[in-house]
């Protein structure tokens, strides 16, 4: 990932795409920093599944800044914002579609034995443990739910 955002800033800076550039510039910040911090713990740099959180996040924030954006009249700027957690997500690795993402959570209940909702929990650690990086958890946590109840 860290090669991928590494080339897609030079080809922002050569094609003098600014926004996008900074935006780069940004997400490189975030993942020295938590660098950084991983090295101060006495650890090495932080893995690709850590990277894909700082990612996550970043357009998390993106779309709630696009969202508040929006409601207060300002689409061009919340449009900005959109573009922007676009082309994070873009660096993010392919989540599982809905079908197989139904089929782990099926595997997890299976798996660990699970028969009512005080044991979800366990089911997400297993969903989280096999699929830290590919399923959207919240989603994952409402199909396990339905599936427990």
């Amino acid at each position: 990932m860290r090669e991928q955002i590494a080339v897609a800033l030079q080809e922002a800076c050569t094609s003098g795409d600014k926004r996008r550039a900074c935006l780069l510039r940004l997400i490189n910040a975030a993942i020295r920093d938590r660098d950084a911090a991983s090295r101060m713990a006495g650890r090495d740099k932080v893995p690709d599944s850590d990277i894909a959180g700082i990612l996550q996040l970043l357009a998390e924030q993106r779309e709630r800044s696009a969202n508040d954006m929006a409601e207060k009249g300002r689409n061009e700027d919340a449009a900005r914002e959109r573009v922007d957690a676009a082309t994070i997500r873009f660096f993010l690795p392919a989540a599982l579609p809905v079908v197989e993402m139904v089929e782990a959570c099926r595997q997890a209940v299976s798996d660990t034995g699970a028969k009512g909702l005080r044991d979800v929990g366990r089911c997400m650690s297993a969903i989280k443990e096999r699929y830290h990086d590919k399923v959207d958890m919240v989603q994952a946590s409402g199909v396990v739910r339905s599936l427990l109840s």
